[in-house]
């Protein structure tokens, strides 16, 4: 691993690690597709979303498309789902340009969340 990519992934680590989360109310269990285009790779994107997906205790993955964006099906409560979509879109080392979501069905039986190489 070069020297840039460990450094920027103790960043994305740390900053992923201090994201203050609000008091969510319990919402209904659903699975999302979401897809990111813009400057998603290469900034940690996929790491930052591992790490706030495993502190929300998400289920699903995330990875690299060959087109240059990233995309992730998340599964767990709605509103966390839809706070870690925000956290995305605002995060100021990447350029969110566009983003999509569909429903999903629910995998069952999923316990982690992955990064998909």
């Amino acid at each position: 691993m070069n020297v840039f990519k460990k450094l920027r992934d103790c960043y994305v680590i740390s900053h992923a690690n201090n994201i203050k989360f609000p008091k969510f109310n319990s919402s209904s269990i659903i699975r999302k597709r979401v897809t990111f285009s813009g400057r998603v790779q290469k900034v940690g994107f996929r790491l930052e979303i591992y790490c706030i997906a495993e502190r929300m205790k998400l289920t699903g993955w995330v990875k690299n498309l060959e087109d240059g964006s990233v995309e992730a099906e998340l599964q767990g409560e709605e509103l966390q789902i839809y706070f870690l979509v925000n956290c995305m879109q605002a995060l100021k080392r990447a350029s969110v340009k566009k983003m999509a979501m569909i429903d999903v069905p629910i995998s069952e039986g999923e316990e982690r969340f992955k990064i998909v190489r």
